[in-house]
């Protein structure tokens, strides 16, 4: 005997209903699609339905999240919005919302609950109006093997209900159904309206399942998506400038094709400091940053092994010491080159840099001025900064961080063995090196030939 069906889904669903038909020698219900025919056991139909609330992907790179409380109860009316219960990701606590009206009728993972899988059932949710206490429990509620966060939040939901036994209004109607499937697999909306299911009259003395009323449709709830932003108009896109998205390009390249390694030392610059007075009684303007410039290029003549670069298959060891000199501009990051820096003294350094500088900010440098280099340095202290680690800049094999100066008070020791307090000026900087060419010991060797160049600045001079 057939079913009649009026081809509908309650709001939010994603699946088609269709035709059911009724085994009165079983007692139960049966369906057929292309001929093939299911049993479903009459209370399984007839018990409360529910949305599945499942653990959601709360960060680009949460796997797994706690339950740390939930702020709903069973039986509690939940609206769009309300906050439910607090997951704790990978990254901090967050509190979920609910994506759905209703009534929440089973927690199926209580607080406390450790390394929940994303896509693992954690609640179900019902409707308004129905009975909470009798919500069907899916069979399907052990935890998700492995998901992804990008499979968790673009969930399958094409289903489709069991075809009823052939009758003169089937052909129209799984018409309309398959129409309506192959919409929902194009990517086009589907109307939302409620099931109506309605059984045929029984013979005398046949017992009469009880009647079938709205079935509504259970949907998978929305999960959070990382990197969506909360709602249109919420940011203003900034267009990125060519040397911009040349900066990101090799940033990206850097970090993602080169071990980095990183070391740091404390220079003590009281040498320096002393130096550059004596210096400024002659009318002779150089900065620290200058000494930082020269002692580096000093060492990297010294230590010929750290002044290479990458060529794609092993390290090229350069001739000439070029230091590319980071400089920050309204377009971007450039690092203009002081040419054969070893060679030249602080002062024509100091000459060469505010030149390059100033021709980087107007937007002048000549390709020759900013391509190339053997060794980078970039420089913060200005702005205050104590310490930093910087991005090596492809394909050279190093980039020096250099942070400002401090006051630190430490013990010396004097030339009689007597111990006391001094003030010492120091300045930190952080080695990136790239494994492939400058392993541990050598960066460390290179910092340690560093330092000793910058605390004796009349070596320079050599």
């Amino acid at each position: 005997m057939a079913a009649s069906l009026r081809p509908s889904c309650r709001s939010g669903a994603r699946m088609i209903n269709l035709l059911l038909g009724r085994d009165l020698r079983r007692g139960a219900l049966v369906s057929t699609v292309g001929g093939c025919r299911f049993l479903h056991k009459t209370a399984e139909l007839l018990g409360t339905p529910a949305v599945k609330i499942l653990m959601p992907a709360l960060s680009p790179t949460m796997e797994e999240g706690n339950i740390v409380k939930w702020l709903k109860q069973e039986g509690e009316t939940v609206n769009v919005g309300d906050a439910l219960c607090e997951i704790e990701t990978d990254k901090a606590v967050v509190t979920m919302e609910s994506s759905d009206d209703g009534i929440l009728a089973k927690i199926m993972k209580e607080e406390g609950s450790k390394n929940v899988r994303l896509g693992t059932l954690i609640g179900l949710l019902v409707e308004e109006g129905q009975d909470w206490k009798q919500v069907e429990i899916p069979s399907d509620t052990a935890d998700v093997p492995s998901l992804s966060p990008q499979a968790v939040a673009a969930p399958s939901t094409a289903i489709v209900s069991p075809v009823p036994k052939k009758s003169e209004h089937q052909p129209g109607r799984l018409q309309d159904a398959l129409k309506l499937l192959d919409q929902r697999q194009k990517g086009k909306s589907i109307e939302a309206r409620p099931v109506v299911l309605s059984l045929p009259s029984q013979p005398a003395g046949v017992p009469l399942a009880p009647p079938l009323a709205s079935l509504p449709c259970p949907t998978a709830p929305p999960v959070s998506v990382p990197g969506q932003f909360a709602s249109k108009g919420a940011f203003t896109e900034v267009p990125a400038s060519n040397v911009r998205r040349v900066i990101a390009k090799r940033l990206t390249e850097s970090k993602t094709t080169i071990p980095h390694a990183y070391a740091a030392a404390d220079c003590d610059l009281g040498a320096v400091l002393k130096l550059r007075q004596e210096l400024a009684k002659d009318n002779i303007k150089v900065s620290v940053n200058d000494f930082v410039i020269k002692a580096t290029a000093a060492t990297l003549k010294q230590m010929p092994d750290v002044n290479v670069t990458w060529d794609g298959e092993g390290p090229r060891q350069l001739q000439s010491v070029d230091i590319s000199i980071a400089v920050a501009t309204d377009r971007g990051l450039i690092t203009p080159i002081i040419k054969d820096a070893a060679a030249k003294g602080v002062q024509e350094i100091a000459t060469s840099a505010k030149a390059l500088a100033k021709k980087a900010r107007d937007g002048k440098l000549l390709p020759e001025e900013y391509q190339g280099g053997s060794f980078s340095i970039s420089n913060l202290g200005m702005f205050g900064i104590s310490s930093f680690i910087a991005v090596i800049n492809p394909p050279q094999a190093c980039i020096l961080a250099v942070g400002r100066t401090r006051m630190e008070l430490g013990i010396v020791v004097d030339d009689e063995g007597n111990e006391k307090l001094q003030q010492h000026q120091l300045m930190t900087v952080t080695l990136s090196s790239d494994g492939r060419m400058v392993d541990d010991e050598l960066a460390s060797k290179f910092l340690e030939s560093l330092k000793s160049n910058l605390e004796n600045p009349t070596r320079l001079a050599l």
